[in-house]
Parts: C-alpha cells; sequence; structure tokens
C-alpha cells in the first residue's frame, strides 16, 4: 500500500527493539523484531505468548450519542412545601431531616393568640345565625300576607344572608388552619392548630425550630416521595432536534458511583431555557434497584439514530507522534507474522468499536492485529 505513513515515535520503537536484541534471552523470546523492509516480524512463539489475535474488518451500528447532563428529580405532585395558612410560634417540631412521615401524620403544632380571635367571631356569628333565620322567615311570611312592609322584609333577609356569608367564610377559615368547627360550636376554644403531612415520603428540609415564629405562607418543612423519580436533563438548542421520545439514555452519577444505568426520554421540552438549553424528561428502567436520591447530579448519553460502518475493535488502533495505527498482517511465512503498520483515520467510537474513517482503503480478506498490537507499539 502505497499510502503507508509511519512515525518518528514508531521508528524509534522499532530501533529500541532492535537494541534490545543483546539483552537476556528471555526478553528477546517475548518481543517482536523490526526487519530492513520496515515491517515487524512476530513469531508465534510471541503470538502465542502474548495473547494476540487476528481480525478483520466488522459491519457494525454506531449511534449518534448526544450529551447531556441534569439531576435526579421527582415530578410535582411528588414534592410537598408544608406550610402555615396563619402565622404563629411553632410549638412541637418532632421531626428531623430524613424522617419517614406517612400521609396524614402530625407533623408540628403552632400557637397564636388569634386562633382565639377567629374561633370567638365564628361562636358569635353561630349564635346569631339561628336568631336572624328565624326572623327573616318570620318577616317573609308576614310579607307575603301583607302584613309587614318591603323594607322590613329586605333588611331581615339581608341580615340573614350576610350573617351566613360570614359563618361560612369563618368556618372555611378554620378549616384551613386545621380547628375543627363542630369543636368549637360544641365550646372547646383551643390557641394551637395542627399541622400534618399532605404526602407520605421522608422530610428534606426542617427550615424552623422550635418556639421559632412563622409568618403565613413560610416554608416549614419540605417532604419528597421517592417511589416515582427521573431524569431531568439539559439538552442544547443545537443537539434538540435528533432527541425523540423513546430513544435510550444511558448515565451515571460520577459522585457515587462509577455504574451505568438505563433511562429512556419521556417528554422533550417545547421552549428554550437558561443557557440556550431545552429540558428532556426520562424515565428510569430500573427504578427499584437503586438507591437514587433527589438532587443528584448525572451525566448522560441520549442514544439517536444510528449508522452503520466498517470499523475494528478500538483496541488495535494505537497513538502515536499524534497520529493513529494499526498493524495489517502482510504475509504468514514459516510460522512467523509479518505485520506494516498503516495509519488510520477514527471516525467513531462506541461499546468498545472504532470506525474507520479511511476503511474502503482496505480489502474485506485484509487481516489485522486486533489484540496485541498496543504491546508491540508499546516496546
Amino acid at each position: 500500500m502505497k499510502h503507508l505513513r509511519y512515525s518518528t515515535f514508531v521508528l524509534m520503537a522499532f530501533l529500541t527493539v532492535l537494541g534490545c536484541g543483546n539483552g537476556n534471552t528471555e526478553n528477546a523470546e517475548t518481543q517482536s523484531e523490526k526487519i530492513p523492509d520496515g515491517r515487524i516480524k512476530v513469531t508465534q512463539a510471541q503470538f502465542d505468548q502474548t495473547g494476540m489475535v487476528l481480525g478483520t474488518l466488522e459491519e457494525r451500528e454506531f449511534p449518534f450519542i448526544v450529551k447531556a447532563t441534569g439531576m435526579i428529580d421527582v415530578p410535582p405532585e411528588n414534592r410537598s412545601v408544608v406550610s402555615a395558612t396563619m402565622g404563629g410560634y411553632i410549638k412541637t417540631l418532632p421531626l428531623l431531616i430524613g424522617d419517614a412521615v406517612e400521609k396524614g401524620q402530625v407533623l408540628l403544632s403552632i400557637e397564636n393568640p388569634e386562633f382565639v380571635t377567629l374561633q370567638q367571631e365564628y361562636m358569635e356569628v353561630s349564635g346569631q345565625l339561628d336568631y336572624l333565620k328565624s326572623e327573616y322567615g318570620r318577616q317573609k311570611t308576614l310579607y307575603d300576607e301583607n302584613i309587614t312592609s318591603q323594607k322590613s322584609y329586605l333588611k331581615a333577609e339581608s341580615d340573614y344572608k350576610m350573617a351566613r356569608a360570614k359563618h361560612d367564610g369563618l368556618r372555611k377559615q378554620l378549616t384551613l388552619v386545621n380547628i375543627s368547627p363542630g369543636e368549637v360550636e360544641a365550646g372547646n376554644v383551643t390557641t394551637t392548630t395542627t399541622l400534618y403531612a399532605p404526602i407520605s415520603g421522608s422530610v428534606t428540609q426542617v427550615n424552623v425550630s422550635r418556639g421559632s415564629y412563622v409568618a403565613p405562607a413560610t416554608p416549614i418543612l419540605e417532604i419528597i416521595d421517592n417511589e416515582h423519580i427521573h431524569l431531568e436533563l439539559s439538552v442544547f438548542e443545537k443537539d434538540i432536534m435528533k432527541i425523540k421520545k423513546g430513544q435510550d439514555i444511558a448515565f451515571k452519577i460520577p459522585e457515587a458511583s462509577s455504574d451505568t444505568f438505563e433511562a429512556e426520554v419521556y417528554l422533550v421540552g417545547t421552549s428554550i431555557g437558561e443557557g440556550r438549553t431545552i429540558k428532556v424528561h426520562g424515565h428510569l428502567k430500573d427504578e427499584e434497584g437503586e438507591n437514587f436520591l433527589t438532587g443528584m447530579f448525572v451525566e448522560s448519553n441520549i442514544v439517536s439514530a444510528a449508522t452503520t460502518a466498517r470499523g475494528l475493535p478500538s483496541e488495535s488502533i494505537v497513538g502515536a507522534d499524534n497520529k493513529d495505527y494499526v498493524l495489517v498482517l502482510d504475509e504468514e511465512l514459516n510460522g512467523d507474522y509479518y505485520f506494516k503498520p498503516v495509519g488510520v483515520k477514527v471516525k467513531k467510537s462506541h461499546a468498545g468499536f472504532t470506525a474507520l474513517d479511511n476503511e474502503n482503503e482496505f480489502g474485506a480478506s485484509d487481516q489485522f492485529l486486533v489484540r496485541g498490537a498496543f504491546d508491540i507499539f508499546g516496546e
């Protein structure tokens, strides 16, 4: 092949090999030999001892990989921030970060004198409501019989409806702060209210301590349910057209494990966000098999459309002097193997296999040293 090129690094390696002929016999038996015509000679004993293997170009699929980063997350309905509708002082708070809670479980209690005022107003309106309802009914009967004036009837109707609206509003307020209207009507007035877990999960944040004051809508606790987790990835604008629902995702948690996990694209965002990226939502193929935590950083490869190409195992390609080489079998004579170093152009790699950009320069019957090339180049 007229296109053969030899790097300075390779030539120096060959000269070193020749110089090793003056060493001990054991080393000489395990080292290849550079012969005058530029080829590398490997004896059968050397070939067998180092586990060398010959192979030909193979047709393989090489998928297009889109790299993306993101995090482990949960759906919005699996994340809940607990806050108080009305402010107050934290009276009890027995939970710590990491505690498991069940939906409806008591989380904490809040104390506030304003709760007494609210209950008092409700009791007063409740007491008036029966009277105003009765008066409204009486005035309606008198008005229908033309005994009383329309003005008296309309005033009775207005007073009753206003009282009923205030009663219903106060009842809703009591319900929102988890105070039972029935208990209040029975005369049981309290200065404290209790907050309950809206979902089952684990406590991930505790923002207050016992005795501290919390204003209305201040986040007190956060609860996350990890029963269903997903990947929330950021894909650059230039790659988003290659992403489709159902594509495979291979991802790692670099800070926690060297293992590779599997997911698939479930949703692709429709708007461009910060850094010209689009959100891609991925579902894990095995949620129960691993103990993932919300917020973990992930590095992922999204497997897009695949193409076929001829190539060789990646270990058969060795870099030297900023170039890549393979060893092509030129001749097999008297049990010895004669190889030629040939320059190649790497196109893409996947799963331990590398496609060659200049694969048309080789024939289907050409044989390559697919295992052990590094041992020869490294001598």
